[in-house]
């Protein structure tokens, strides 16, 4: 930005291409607007759909778990009904010990009537096993318990094995959607994530992925187990007592409407608390990335102030969607016990009727319970299940953005490439309201040279980023050694370039791997070499593991000039056709700078370089200077030519060495006033 606030056309482009997170940084100050969604969240219905479509690979495994758990299920729902059995022999012995002994239990129920006792005759009478004068058969009542013990305990198993299949098929299908997220990631074009915070990213491709798998996991299991149980119960229910099921199935259209009403209302609160988590990361990433920048200018308490801001909100939506979801546990437990307490009064009356046994309606009791348990899970998982949709919607969001075009299917074959680069007619701009290059043409020769100066924003960087398709142009074409860039596959493209940034990239290994990250499989004698070259080679011996020492993921334990002199063997051991060099020597020294340059001299030779520069005595002994100015080139030539043009050029060779600070624009002095001055 200029000293009157003007932006240039690069740097209004800039800003577009950021989106509005970055633009929202700027109104609030830095990292106060990381993170925003693009996009609307989808509906939870198609949204729930599309994850459990996921498992579609893992559907053998599925029926294998569905078979596992209707058997298990089965023979869990069964067992409270022989269990009764088990009662009533206990009760049939408890009141048979009561009666004379050597009657029948017609007898008995005729006797009863006949003294004016009907509702113990109706007692009686509904007792099957029930023998006048014989106390209880502690016999058969053991039979029942290890038949009982029995189906449990193949009931336990059959549920083990129905967990471990399932887990399997979980872990199987997240594997595979972490797969597809980072194959989409590499497919990705460039501008996606220029307008996206990493934190953001990150957070979606970790936390959310993370939050998917915990709850197929956790859901899909007791899900299944729990809809399967409440069909058994309903079923054993229905043949125990059809009065009594009925009175127990209005549960079932009073809970599905609790379950409703409060999953809809917590469903939006979940969603915002991904976000929110998201945003929260990509402040803290932002803050970390970049503390050394808050400490020295001393902006430590708007970066706490965004922090806080970022995790009230946080705070905000978790409470909420897990207060709202919380709602449904007690409410379907109470809705339970109401249940549960008309059932056993009415089953109590009728086993003094004698339509149902004791053991009847103990198991009955059971399955009520039973019965609106899974209920009671189901609903409280809905907050689990309405956070792992939301994740996914976050997740399904990445995987449906654009991506960068396609190879061509009958891709160009380049065979020992010269290096000639030719821009025909070239346009690009990041916003299309706002145009950066148009109708460019440039020749570069093989071998040659070709410095790029300008001021800030002038494009110089994007017109590199072109020729390595990072961006697709707007119009007209880039030829390498006559073949359109387009025409080749991105990868033949950019196997034959090497590209040293002015900020420095390396990854957690050792000082050979960095450099032999440029050639996969070198061999020792060409890194060694590549490292002499460059003169890695002279402070790597200082370090106590020499090219065994182990660099963390930001290179911390070398200083900034040795991280860039690594990238540069990098580039030097890959030995491109064609070379590009955006101020790679800016973080060394200047006697390190000498020695480099005369390296990169080395390096350039028999190969097209394009070199960006600031610092125009790196780049006098380029064969061509381009002068750039808002994306277009404006003058043209050697150093020597365009120092006697007196022009663009020359204004920016006075400005560095001159020594006196000028406008680049209009060659005057800055006002006075807009020099701060210390008090």
């Amino acid at each position: 930005m200029t000293a009157e606030g003007v932006k240039t056309a690069e740097e209004k482009a800039a800003e577009a291409r950021r989106g509005p997170a970055a633009r929202a940084g700027q109104r609030h100050g830095p990292m106060m607007g990381a993170g925003l969604p693009a996009e609307k969240s989808q509906n939870f219905v198609p949204s729930a759909k599309r994850l459990l479509g996921l498992l579609r690979p893992e559907r053998v495994q599925l029926y294998a778990v569905l078979a596992l758990a209707v058997v298990s299920v089965g023979l869990t729902a069964v067992g409270p009904k022989v269990l009764g059995r088990a009662t009533d022999y206990i009760f049939a012995g408890f009141v048979g010990s009561k009666l004379p002994a050597g009657a029948t239990r017609e007898q008995v129920v005729e006797s009863l009537r006949a003294g004016g006792q009907g509702t113990l005759a109706d007692l009686v009478a509904g007792l099957p096993h029930l023998v006048p004068g014989q106390g209880i058969d502690f016999g058969a009542v053991g039979r029942v318990l290890l038949l009982v013990l029995g189906i449990y305990v193949v009931a336990s198993l059959l549920s083990w094995a129905q967990s471990h299949v399932l887990v399997g098929a979980v872990n199987r299908t997240i594997f595979a959607l972490r797969r597809d997220v980072e194959d989409k990631l590499n497919r990705l074009p460039l501008p996606y994530f220029d307008g996206q915070p990493r934190g953001e990213l990150l957070s979606r491709v970790t936390n959310d992925i993370d939050n998917v798998a915990q709850s197929l996991q956790q859901t899909l299991s007791q899900l299944l187990t729990s809809l399967l149980t409440v069909v058994a119960m309903v079923a054993m229910m229905i043949y125990i007592s059809p009065l009594l099921a009925i009175i127990a199935l209005v549960t079932i259209p009073v809970s599905m409407a609790v379950t409703a009403t409060i999953g809809k209302r917590s469903q939006k609160h979940f969603i915002q608390q991904w976000k929110s988590t998201g945003e929260l990361n990509a402040v803290v990433e932002e803050s970390f990335t970049g503390h050394e920048l808050v400490k020295v200018f001393g902006r430590q308490d708007e970066v706490r102030a965004a922090f806080r801001a970022k995790n009230d909100d946080l705070f905000e939506a978790g409470f909420g969607a897990q207060f709202i979801s919380g709602i449904i546990m007690p409410t379907m437990m109470f809705i339970g016990n109401l249940n549960y307490v008309i059932i056993a009064v009415v089953g109590g009356l009728r086993v003094a009727s004698g339509t149902m046994t004791l053991g009847d309606v103990q198991a009955f009791i059971q399955y009520s319970r039973q019965f609106t348990q899974p209920l009671t899970q189901v609903a409280s998982m809905a907050n689990l299940l309405q956070s792992g949709v939301a994740s996914a919607e976050r997740v399904f969001e990445v995987l449906d953005a654009p991506e960068q075009r396609p190879d061509p299917a009958a891709a160009t074959a380049l065979d020992n490439p010269r290096g000639r680069v030719a821009f025909e007619d070239v346009s690009f701009s990041y916003d299309p309201e706002s145009p950066l290059i148009e109708h460019l043409d440039l020749v570069v020769e093989p071998g040659q040279t070709v410095a790029i100066v300008g001021p800030t924003g002038a494009g110089k960087t994007t017109l590199v980023n072109l020729i390595m398709r990072f961006y697709e142009l707007d119009g007209g074409r880039i030829t390498l050694d006559g073949v359109d860039i387009t025409d080749l596959t991105r990868h033949t493209l950019r196997s034959e370039i090497g590209m040293v940034l002015q900020d420095t990239w390396l990854f957690g290994g050792t000082i050979r791997d960095n450099i032999a990250y440029g050639k996969p499989g070198a061999p020792e004698e060409e890194v060694l070499a590549a490292a002499r070259a460059t003169y890695v080679d002279r402070f790597v011996h200082s370090l106590p593991d020499g090219y065994d020492t182990v660099l963390d993921a930001e290179g911390g334990n070398i200083s900034a000039g040795e991280k860039q002199l690594l990238t540069i063997a990098r580039a030097f051991l890959s030995n491109p056709a064609l070379l590009i060099l955006d101020e790679a020597t800016s973080s060394v020294d200047t006697r390190t700078e000498l020695l480099v340059q005369q390296a990169m001299s080395a390096l350039r030779q028999d190969r097209t370089s394009f070199v960006i520069a600031h610092r125009l005595s790196t780049i006098r002994d380029a064969d061509v200077i381009l002068v750039m100015r808002d994306g277009a080139i404006v003058e043209k030539g050697s150093h020597d030519q365009l120092l006697a043009l007196d022009g663009a050029y020359a204004e920016l060779y006075a400005a560095q060495f001159s020594g006196a600070a000028v406008d680049i624009d209009t060659g005057e002095a800055p006002a006075a006033e807009l020099t701060p001055a210390r008090a």
